[in-house]
């Protein structure tokens, strides 16, 4: 359920929305449902596609992720009203420390406990906005940062 700070066309209830759609994130992932952050997407969000089909695949209810992987947001960095009446702008995220499989059976590949940047575009559906597209652009702790 959207929570009550994420409701509505303002730009306060836009970065309330990040907020609510890294939980969705973190939902999918944990459960390999990825149906909510789905019907809180554009049905053209390409990056939202690509994350729910690795949701799918890979989750902790299949066996195939164990750990924090739970992203969390540390703050809108920026967020703005384009021309279009779209809301566009970038967040960061910190993801945990985590092991991924491509298969219950395979070997665990270490994953997390690095720093990211959502870059979205949120556009309104039915009062609300829903995520339009969005990347996110992670680094860890023992490669070089983005410049």
């Amino acid at each position: 359920m959207r929570p009550q700070a994420a409701t509505g066309g303002s730009l306060a209830a836009g970065e309330a929305f990040i907020g609510h759609y890294v939980d969705l994130l973190n939902y999918s992932r944990g459960m390999g449902d990825p149906g909510p952050l789905l019907a809180a997407s554009d049905k053209g969000c390409i990056g939202c596609k690509a994350i729910a089909d690795y949701a799918k695949k890979i989750n902790l209810k299949n066996g195939t992720l164990e750990g924090d992987y739970n992203d969390r947001l540390i703050e809108v960095k920026e967020i703005f009203r384009g021309s279009s009446g779209r809301l566009g702008g970038s967040a960061t995220l910190k993801s945990g420390t985590y092991t991924e499989r491509d298969s219950p059976n395979a070997s665990p590949v270490p994953q997390g406990g690095g720093t990211g940047t959502m870059e979205f575009t949120l556009s309104p559906r039915g009062g609300n906005w829903v995520m339009y597209e969005m990347e996110i652009k992670e680094w860890h702790p023992d490669s070089p940062q983005p410049k």
